[in-house]
């Protein structure tokens, strides 16, 4: 997939963040695609604010993301793990206010309890991607609306794996990276709790957008 191989290719320093990326002949000629294919690619990596086009002047690298993305995923399912995002903070910001006016007192603990678990598992230095998934779970079944649970459930492997590749991103940096990455969830509980929920749709919203700024930018919460 040539989005992968481009993605391989800015990891990896070929391409350093200011460069150039070749034309969208030269990317045709190099890889052996149509041009439909090549700007397919673009598209997606623009998408993700990994390269930016000037208008006249061509398409060049924004930013790069961390240097371990490639060893935790295959560079042709990070295109698809950020399109699972982009759903998810439409899905879940809206799962996370209605849950903020529904919730009751068993669902309410059990988004608690996954919230902890989450600590727990990550003072430990392991990954929390099965409690990071029932918190998560929690409070789309405390939104009142099978459908928001069926979503997840549909994309139960792809979230998770999009979990993982955060959360390993996550343990190869400073202590107060992991302390903000459940300072976000703690903060979606807590205006679920207060029955607040605006607070609750933009926390969610705001700890997605945080996800998957750690995912493709090299320089986030360092």
């Amino acid at each position: 997939m040539l989005y992968g191989q481009i993605l391989e290719q800015i990891v990896s320093g070929v391409l350093r963040e200011g460069d150039r990326l070749p034309s969208e002949n030269q990317m045709c000629q190099s890889f052996n695609v149509s041009r439909p294919v090549v700007r397919q690619a673009l598209l997606r990596l623009q998408a993700d604010g990994l390269v930016a086009s000037r208008q006249g002047a061509g398409t060049f690298v924004q930013k790069r993301p961390p240097a371990g993305l490639t060893r935790f995923a295959e560079p042709s399912d990070v295109s698809e793990m950020l399109r699972c995002l982009e759903l998810r903070m439409a899905v879940e910001g809206q799962a996370a206010a209605l849950a903020a006016l529904r919730h009751t007192a068993s669902q309410l603990s059990d988004i608690e309890n996954a919230l902890n678990a989450i600590k727990t598992v990550m003072d430990k230095g392991n990954l929390a991607v099965s409690a990071d998934f029932a918190f998560h779970h929690a409070v789309a079944a405390a939104s009142g609306n099978v459908l928001f649970l069926q979503v997840l459930q549909t994309l139960h492997g792809l979230i998770e794996r999009g979990m993982t590749v955060a959360l390993s991103i996550t343990r190869e940096g400073t202590p107060e990276r992991a302390k903000r990455v459940f300072d976000e969830h703690h903060a979606i509980f807590r205006a679920i709790e207060q029955r607040d929920m605006q607070g609750a749709e933009l926390a969610m919203r705001y700890h997605l957008d945080r996800l998957r700024q750690r995912v493709t930018d090299s320089q986030r919460d360092r």
